[in-house]
């Protein structure tokens, strides 16, 4: 598994609160630059990052109960969903989808997540 990816910004990219794991949004940061490519290579970098964030805080996607995906550009719905699906498995947390105007360092997708880890 990969080392969390380091933030951009003056932020914690994961906070327990509780029995709660509030992960900040993951971009298709790989070895700190931006992964080039189609909206499906980077939403398969943001979710890599998400699981080597909650990796690195004892939890993993299983736990994750909500995702928010921001997207630069709505088309690239399916093509997010279909890497989606197939990183999640059986396993369906809500969701939310998202367009924006721009992410961070010029990003098409990022995916921040809440994970319950339990008491």
């Amino acid at each position: 598994m990969s080392s969390p990816a380091v933030p951009v910004g003056p932020y914690s990219p994961a906070v327990r609160v509780g029995d709660w794991l509030v992960c900040s949004g993951q971009i298709p940061l790989l070895d700190g630059k931006l992964v080039d490519g189609s909206a499906a290579a980077q939403t398969r970098q943001c979710l890599t990052n998400l699981q080597a964030l909650l990796s690195a805080n004892g939890a993993s996607m299983s736990n994750v109960a909500k995702t928010t995906v921001f997207m630069a550009d709505m088309a690239d719905f399916a093509e997010m969903n279909a890497v989606y699906a197939e990183v999640f498995g059986q396993h369906r947390p809500a969701r939310s989808a998202v367009g924006v105007a721009g992410l961070p360092l010029g990003a098409r997708i990022e995916i921040e997540a809440w994970a319950y880890l339990g008491p």
